[in-house]
């Protein structure tokens, strides 16, 4: 099984990992990355005890009234309106997924980002809402999502910071 794996799926069975261009392994296309720099889209947050770590994953456990749960949504709120983000922020923003490892966020939550990202890069807000939009995924049912990652490795690609 694990030769078929390798022969027919050689990415997936790999992790479906994304190598930089100096051949050093970036991440993978299905598990989160914590960004913190003002200069990058801000990925979902995770639940897991070390960040993004896949060894070390899953919910938080904590029900809506949990004081711990909304003291960490209320610090998440913090920095992102200390990173210049304003309006109503999306639960996605400030709330990890049941995995804790989610690398999507809502095409709303990323737009929301531009202004912050732009003012950070120097980076014009139409360029990089169009940057945005060619990097969503429509998933039926559920809405417009983007990887975080993706996108800000297409970001680097622009080079402008």
């Amino acid at each position: 099984m694990t030769l078929v794996s390798e022969v027919l799926f050689l990415s997936q069975a790999h992790g479906n990992l994304i190598v930089g261009n100096n051949n050093k392994i970036i991440g993978s296309k299905f598990i989160g990355q914590n960004f913190t720099a003002p200069q990058y889209f801000q990925s979902r947050p995770s639940a897991s005890v070390s960040g993004s770590d896949p060894n070390s994953f899953g919910g938080s456990n904590l029900g809506p009234t949990n004081p711990a749960l909304l003291g960490l949504v209320a610090n998440r709120t913090s920095a992102l309106r200390e990173a210049g983000v304003t309006g109503s922020i999306p639960s996605n923003l400030v709330m990890a997924s049941g995995s804790g490892l989610d690398p999507h966020i809502s095409l709303d939550s990323a737009l929301l980002q531009i202004p912050a990202v732009s003012k950070a890069r120097n980076f014009p807000e139409e360029e990089l809402k169009k940057l945005v939009f060619s990097e969503s995924i429509n998933f039926p049912f559920t809405g417009t999502y983007v990887n975080v990652l993706s996108l800000n490795i297409a970001l680097d690609e622009k080079g402008r910071i």
